[in-house]
């Protein structure tokens, strides 16, 4: 029998054998991506749309591709499908271009973001002209339909090829049924800041710092402190809730957690804040001992611990005591932390919260400069949103803080300024607290009325009784006007609820004031010096030392105080300190100014 050699050339078992040899199949890591709501983008701004796509691409995608040595395969309008020869090169690409997305949308209106999709399988493929086909192919496609906007789902086979490679938080969505796929599918949501690991999106972050207080956790094991510990995470949840700068979760969905092992990070993504409190309650005899922790939730990094040791005889007073304390410093530590956070956002993307912010670390700071960029910061803010109280009383404030410093190149125009912001901004929120203080501390400084200022500071303090600072504006108020005990009253409580504040020389200056007030002079001049450790560049607290050791008759120390006050503000004089001080009750002045004319400022 002949041997028969067969033409690939000829006939229909020809063509079969051509088109077998044409194809290439290898296994390779699929990335399919759409672009969510495509339609509507393009419905709202068909060019702007376009412009923008072509720039993420030219700027952000296919740099990333090329980098995580992908090949673009084709793109279909909305979509595009990219192959990759490692599953961990085609997550890495996956996650940083979601990550930069997310950044480059921050400042952009939400109707206007564009906001990929992204799915990720490794399977069999056929290359044909450079195409890619096959089961792979359309179980990334399948995938990504599951997705949501700036997230990310991959297959198991993937996962399976980065599980112990990459750094990630991935989430078993269980098996999946797909379309035109004979079998179910087990899917993964990688979790990405803004995403879920199913892939819905967590919640939005608010536009101020936000906390979830947990349930306190009973260490003693006894059924009775349960419910000690559970009153004392609802009473600092009422506390915080009464401070109008913090978003704090409701105690029903904090209280979720109770008695579960949970992730910190978890728990920020599924309320949507940034911050977590959580704490102790542990029993030893008739001793009590609270313990509280603030952790930033994405981190897991701590920003502030402390405990408590009290009796159970006085069990309510302790639970007061902790709530206080705890509220008290837990709005200045987040108000520091966001400071924190904000110093590694760039400049371009700051909005009207971000450049609060930027002005609050510039007002702490408190040099003549770095007040002015302040109120420059809040100007911008402003012009982002007119309407921003929390920007119009900061402004007001730092108006008000350049006064006593002699850094006012206007007197006239800016107390104007200061008092119209002021105003306004009590108009546009009366129920804000750091509003009404800021504003307080304003109109007695730069309307000099007292009355009102007095009014607007004690409603402060009826919104948040825990507000050291507000405390301290009162005591400011209190002092001047006469009112020494009421003052001392306040600044005492301030000092308790903020030990460590780092403005304490402000309730430094209240106690030196009043110690000077009431012929204790070495305690005030040695309450001055420590108030100047803290911020030695507070005129105030010189003039107080400089009459203090007038007082004590050291004239040549209190002479070096003037000389050194006088470099800061050359013009200074009685007179002009007096008009610029009409606030300060005539018995009050009239010690204060003896005591400065005796240490050598000129009249």
């Amino acid at each position: 029998m002949p041997d028969h050699k067969l033409n690939a050339k000829s006939g229909t078992f020809g063509a079969i054998f051509m088109a077998e040899a044409r194809v290439e199949r290898r296994l390779a890591a699929i990335l399919a991506a759409d672009v969510a709501g495509y339609s509507r983008l393009m419905g709202a701004d068909e060019e702007g749309t376009l412009a923008a796509l072509k720039a993420c691409r030219r700027e952000l995608i296919d740099p990333k591709i090329a980098e995580h040595r992908g090949r673009m395969v084709k793109t279909t309008g909305d979509g595009a499908l990219l192959e990759f020869a490692s599953a961990v090169d085609a997550v890495r690409c996956a996650v940083e271009i979601q990550r930069a997305m997310a950044e480059r949308n921050a400042t952009i209106p939400e109707d206007r973001r564009i906001e990929f999709r992204i799915g990720i399988n490794v399977g069999d493929i056929i290359i044909d002209e450079g195409d890619i086909y096959g089961d792979g192919v359309n179980i990334a496609a399948r995938i990504e339909a599951l997705t949501s906007p700036g997230a990310i789902c991959i297959s198991d086979n993937a996962y399976q090829q980065i599980k112990g490679k990459l750094t990630l938080e991935v989430s078993d969505m269980g098996e999946q049924k797909l379309k035109n796929i004979a079998q179910p599918v087990r899917v993964h949501g990688v979790r990405l800041n803004g995403t879920a690991p199913n892939g819905r999106p967590t919640l939005t972050l608010p536009d101020k710092p936000s906390v979830a207080v947990l349930p306190f956790n009973n260490m003693s094991g006894d059924v009775e402190q349960e419910y000690f510990a559970d009153g004392m995470a609802e009473d600092i949840i009422t506390a915080l809730s009464r401070c109008n700068s913090l978003f704090v979760i409701a105690r029903n969905s904090s209280f979720t957690y109770k008695g579960k092992a949970i992730d910190i990070r978890q728990v920020g993504r599924e309320l949507g804040v940034r911050y977590v409190l959580e704490g102790s309650v542990r029993r030893a005899g008739n001793h009590l001992r609270i313990t509280a922790q603030l952790i930033e939730a994405a981190s897991g990094n701590h920003i502030w611990a402390d405990r408590f040791d009290g009796e159970l005889s006085d069990v309510f007073a302790l639970q007061d005591r902790v709530t206080e304390n705890v509220a008290a410093t837990i709005e200045p530590k987040l108000q520091l932390a966001e400071i924190e956070r904000l110093k590694n956002k760039p400049a371009a993307n700051l909005d009207a919260y971000d450049l609060l912010l930027r002005a609050q670390q510039l007002e702490y700071e408190f040099t003549r400069e770095s007040l002015e960029e302040a109120l420059r910061c809040l100007g911008q803010a402003l012009t982002i949103d007119p309407s921003y109280a929390p920007a119009m009383a900061l402004a007001a404030y730092c108006h008000a803080w350049r006064r006593p410093q002699g850094w006012v190149r206007d007197s006239a125009k800016e107390a104007d300024e200061g008092v119209r912001l002021a105003s306004r901004a009590v108009e546009l929120t009366k129920d804000d607290a750091n509003v009404l203080w800021m504003a307080a501390y304003a109109i007695w400084q730069l309307a000099m009325d007292i009355q009102h200022a007095k009014q607007l500071a004690y409603r402060s303090l009826a919104i948040n009784p825990n507000s050291a600072i507000a405390l301290t504006t009162a005591a400011y108020i209190e002092i001047n006007s006469g009112n020494i005990g009421k003052a001392l009253e306040c600044a005492h409580r301030a000092e308790r609820l903020n030990p460590r504040d780092p403005r304490g020389w402000a309730n430094l200056t209240i106690l030196a004031f009043a110690h000077f007030l009431e012929d204790r002079f070495e305690e005030a001049a040695s309450t001055a010096k420590h108030g100047l450790v803290l911020n030695s560049r507070y005129t105030v607290l010189l003039r107080i030392l400089a009459a203090s050791l007038a007082k004590l008759n050291r004239k040549n120390e209190a002479a070096d105080v003037i000389r050194q006050i006088l470099t800061i503000e050359p013009q200074l004089t009685l007179s002009k300190q007096r008009a610029r001080s009409m606030f300060i009750a005539e018995s009050v002045w009239s010690k204060y100014s003896e005591g400065l004319r005796l240490a050598g400022m000129p009249e």
